[in-house]
């Protein structure tokens, strides 16, 4: 039996090196003869987590399938190994035959309203009735996830509104459940928030809208939190925008970005289960989600736990192990010790995808 042999600190158990051993693409931890060394020293990370990407979205909807490769190879280079594709207009199903890709976990396409969300990007209902089947279509269509737009813009009223009714939301909840799925919604503002908890919604991207009551049910529920910090900074430039035209919107807008980051150091302080996610694709470019890990690292995660928030509990949330036995050989290697400096991970000595080595 031929393999390869790693040796170095694995994290996130630390202390002494150790060594690891890779066959046929899965994690062995008892010596396997033979293999040859292509690690001796550093420290091992399991493959990054972008857990709010877009893979196949560009700046003007989706794009062709040889554009969404090259999104995905920003991210494969930046050591994130696996995504979760949070909402794509582009089916991106051929990309996971790709040995050579991060691993996707896809969520179909946004569910939105007419005029509520950003055009051409998702399914839009006329009637919101039509959620629970348009729930039960994503749920076949995705991997296991399926994503809502919680609120947007109101253009009768100036503001950002919901744009669910609670009966509605607990319905369509209900199916993905029972389809096996889990339901996250993009979430800007306060107002559609206790609707989705109340509906038993698994996670809620941005977040930028909770409030301490909203933070204690999500604590309460262990509804997880993806922010996507480094996007929430173009708030003041979406607030300008619509300014002349929305007023109580920008404000609104600007008032959700100064208190962002207290905001989302409630949740972490509540123990809400925190995952890092950059928002890449449209206006955010991939293949940055150390700045988003070090995003968190400012809004109080330590360097551990944010990092984290990016390996190996964003993995145990989405269901893939860590460097452990018969784990798939997913398998970043830094020189220096990120729990030290998180700048370390911006530079990867090897990245190994299924226990293939880039």
């Amino acid at each position: 039996m031929t393999g390869l042999h790693l040796r170095g600190v694995v994290l996130p158990d630390g202390g002494e090196p150790r060594d690891l051993w890779v066959v046929n693409g899965r994690i062995r931890t008892q010596p396997v003869p033979g293999a040859r060394t292509v690690v001796d020293g550093g420290y091992l990370v399991p493959g990054l987590v972008d857990a709010h990407c877009h893979v196949g979205l560009g700046s003007k909807g989706a794009v062709d399938l040889p554009e969404a490769v090259e999104q995905a190879l920003l991210n494969r280079e930046a050591g994130t190994l696996l995504i979760r594709d949070c909402g794509s207009p582009l089916d991106t199903r051929p990309l996971q035959e790709r040995l050579d890709l991060p691993r996707i976990i896809r969520a179909g396409r946004h569910i939105a309203r007419p005029r509520r969300y950003i055009k051409y990007l998702g399914v839009e209902l006329e009637d919101e009735q039509d959620l629970p089947g348009a729930v039960a279509e994503q749920v076949a269509q995705g991997d296991g996830w399926v994503k809502l737009v919680g609120d947007w813009i109101d253009r009768s009223t100036g503001d950002l509104a919901p744009l669910w009714s609670d009966d509605v939301l607990a319905r369509a909840v209900k199916v993905a459940h029972e389809g096996g799925a889990r339901v996250t919604a993009h979430v800007f503002g306060e107002d559609a928030l206790p609707g989705l908890l109340a509906a038993g919604i698994d996670c809620i991207e941005h977040g930028t809208g909770l409030t301490d009551d909203t933070i204690a049910t999500m604590a309460a529920a262990g509804t997880a939190l993806v922010p996507t910090l480094i996007n929430i900074e173009n708030f003041p430039d979406i607030a300008a925008s619509g300014a002349e035209k929305f007023p109580a919107y920008a404000t609104h807008m600007r008032d959700l970005y100064a208190r962002n980051k207290a905001v989302i150091a409630a949740a972490v302080e509540a123990s809400v289960p925190v995952f890092a996610g950059t928002d890449a694709g449209g206006g955010i470019r991939h293949g940055r989600i150390v700045d988003e890990i070090q995003a968190l690292h400012g809004v109080g995660l330590s360097r551990h736990d944010a990092l984290a928030a990016a390996s190996w509990a964003a993995r145990e949330w989405l269901g893939f192990p860590s460097l452990v036995e018969g784990a798939a050989a997913d398998v970043v290697v830094y020189r220096d010790d990120p729990r030290d400096d998180l700048a370390a991970l911006r530079h990867p000595a090897l990245v190994m995808l299924r226990g293939r080595i880039h």
